[in-house]
């Protein structure tokens, strides 16, 4: 298993592989890859949005088992994506988190919307999400630039992103172990709609 530098290096070749149209070997080479796929070996987690435009594989130019890849609205983090995180990082020996969102995010819109309204016109069944996406967003309402919604969903996706990071790193145990032991590496990275381009943000 390669280590989470090498690993991150990889995803950053892969975008600029999409980005130059040249994925394709990648992406249709299906029937023979599936004959080494018996047991897999995913090089990165990818915890992102569920968003029909931003499919991991695809974005960042890797085939079948390259990646094990969870998907939820807002790229929330929840019991069940640790969960899902931690099985990869114990089961496979893979050493790369990437959480990654993107530029305007719906989940993220909706968040926002939600909480300008009256606690009474709030939506119920948007709540887990909202609940779990408000932490990183609601600061931002208040402050400069929260006027113009473009610059705050700028801002709020970015937030967004670095809120599910860090419920990552201290939301477990496991994985806290792990990164202590640098067995682990947890970043975020933004997808941009119009561009193409993943902007990873690293400590």
């Amino acid at each position: 298993m390669i280590n989470s530098k090498q690993a991150l290096q990889r995803l950053k070749d892969g975008n600029l592989r999409y980005l130059s149209d040249d994925i394709a070997p990648i992406l249709i080479n299906a029937e023979s890859r599936r004959q080494l796929l018996i047991s897999q070996n995913p090089f990165a987690i990818i915890l992102g949005c569920s968003d029909s435009r931003v499919p991991a594989e695809i974005v960042f130019g890797q085939g079948l088992g390259d990646l094990f890849v969870i998907r939820v609205a807002g790229n929330v983090v929840a019991p069940s994506q640790i969960g899902s995180v931690e099985f990869a990082a114990e089961k496979f020996g893979t050493s790369l988190v990437v959480v990654l969102g993107h530029t305007m995010c719906g989940a993220v819109e909706a968040t926002i919307e939600q909480l300008q309204r009256p606690t009474e016109l709030r939506s119920p069944h948007l709540h887990s999400i909202v609940s779990r996406i408000r932490p990183g967003v609601e600061p931002l309402l208040d402050g400069e630039g929260s006027d113009d919604m473009q610059v705050l969903m700028r801002r709020a996706v970015r937030a967004n992103i670095e809120s599910s990071v860090a419920n990552l790193r201290h939301g477990s145990e496991i994985l806290e172990s792990l990164i202590d032991s640098e067995k682990l590496m947890i970043v975020g990275a933004e997808y941009c709609l119009e561009t193409g381009v993943v902007d990873f943000i690293e400590e």
